[in-house]
């Protein structure tokens, strides 16, 4: 099965966003102050959108760009219904763990002092822990 492109499902998404308003496309691309034919373009997926593009189109449909990104997302999951392997076989997902607080190495005490106090793994400026 061949993947999906991106532009093809966002404008998918915007298509179906806009006709459940029962809205023109020239209506949305006045709001979005974008041009008629190139909205008409991201809807059919012609064209690959910037994330400002996207954005201002999102809005006009009253839509956070999050939003239609997380339409998009869902639509992706959909069309290709679950995750692949590159041979094409289904994968099985067993679990999933959550992040639930992410600490920064960086602290008032720095990584130098740590460093020099003998602690291990002190880390480097910049790292980031995870605890799940």
């Amino acid at each position: 099965m061949k993947e999906p492109l991106w532009r093809d499902v966002v404008g998918g998404v915007l298509r179906r966003e806009r006709l459940a308003q029962q809205r023109t496309l020239k209506d949305v691309a006045e709001a979005a102050r974008i041009s008629m034919p190139y909205l008409s373009e991201l809807e059919r997926g012609r064209k690959e959108a910037s994330s400002e593009v996207l954005a201002a189109a999102a809005r006009a449909l009253g839509l956070r760009l999050a939003d239609l990104l997380a339409m998009a997302q869902g639509e992706l999951i959909r069309l290709v219904s679950g995750p692949r392997r590159r041979d094409g076989a289904a994968v099985s997902l067993t679990s999933v763990t959550s992040v639930t607080s992410v600490t920064s190495v960086t602290s008032a005490t720095s990584v130098a002092d740590r460093a020099a106090r003998g602690v291990r793994n002190a880390g480097r400026q910049g790292d980031v822990l995870l605890a799940a």
